[in-house]
């Protein structure tokens, strides 16, 4: 197992490096010209000696691979993500600020969609057929089908709308400077409608995962086995089936913890929640190339950590699992 974790965190080097690169020559190859955030519509236009000027200070002049290697040489060596244009203030300053709102987020959806489906998914392989389980199955079609953006504007026309009982957007309330528990309650109202959007669709996909799973080990011989030794159907289930069925959601839950961290594009910029999703639609929005890649990248890497996790519970979930 040793072996596995130090040939698997080498290989993360030469992954990521091929990462950087292609996201760096498709952001590069995206139309525009970064230095039009510089340009205020309300103000005389630059003159063509000012913007040569400033295209030089941020390197924008040189060939692409020395710019490639410019912006790498900062990120390994001085840990410098590159300076936002829109904001005027290091890239990592930007994700500082955003980051921890986005894993508050990502965490509470994540914990709500896995608490919730693990148990419901259980039910309804075990109760398979039943009206409870024809009930879970519609409302589970109707949750991955539904667009993320749809059910984010569906949730807040009806709940903070018309009948007023959650706020709309941002993370607090703007009027009011709250303290201690208030502030804590305050958070805790913004969080619910992105919560419910954003760990949907997710909830919806983990129910089926974890039906077809708990069902597929319930057909096992060593299932039929331990029932025809006469073992109770709740020590079936806990001892013999729950543990080789759960690692199905090890996949899924490792997969998503990206996105804890980079966060949902679409449900953040809906309810102006200020995170990293917001953060990569207003760069793109604003050709903030720096602060872009910064948040392709901190995503790559923990997509790629995530799948490292997921190697790791596999071996937790079932030590039938070795890795040479």
């Amino acid at each position: 197992m040793t072996r596995y974790l130090i040939r698997r965190t080498l290989q993360i080097i030469p992954l990521m490096i091929a990462i950087s690169i292609v996201s760096f020559l498709i952001i590069k190859a995206a139309p525009g010209d970064p230095l039009m955030v510089y340009i205020d519509p309300n103000k005389p236009p630059p003159s063509a000696e000012d913007l040569a000027r400033l295209r030089a200070e941020l390197g924008l002049d040189q060939p692409l691979h020395i710019q490639y290697l410019r912006w790498l040489g900062d990120v390994v060596l001085k840990g410098n993500l590159g300076f936002s244009l829109s904001a005027r203030r290091p890239v990592v300053d930007e994700i500082g600020a955003r980051l921890p709102n986005t894993i508050l987020l990502g965490g509470v959806a994540l914990v709500v969609a896995l608490v919730i489906a693990a148990p419901v998914g259980i039910a309804t392989a075990v109760y398979r057929y039943s009206f409870f389980d024809y009930i879970i199955t519609t409302l589970s079609f109707i949750g991955i089908s539904m667009p993320g953006f749809f059910l984010a504007l569906l949730l807040m026309q009806v709940f903070a709308v018309n009948l007023r009982w959650l706020p709309t957007t941002g993370m607090r309330d703007v009027r009011r400077d709250y303290e201690g528990f208030q502030a804590v309650l305050d958070v805790s109202r913004h969080l619910v409608l992105p919560v419910v959007a954003l760990s949907t669709a997710s909830l919806a996909r983990w129910v089926r995962y974890q039906r077809s799973s708990v069902l597929d080990v319930l057909s096992q011989d060593y299932i039929r086995t331990a029932r025809a030794k006469g073992a109770r159907e709740g020590r079936v289930l806990r001892v013999h089936a729950l543990r080789n069925a759960l690692i199905p959601m090890v996949t899924l839950v490792g997969l998503s913890i990206p996105q804890i961290v980079s966060g949902s594009f679409i449900t953040e910029f809906v309810f102006g929640w200020p995170g990293m999703g917001l953060l990569g639609v207003n760069a793109a929005l604003k050709r903030d190339f720096p602060v872009i890649m910064g948040v392709t990248m901190l995503s790559a890497i923990f997509i790629v950590l995530g799948n490292f996790l997921a190697d790791i519970m596999y071996h937790w979930v079932d030590p039938r699992i070795r890795y040479g």
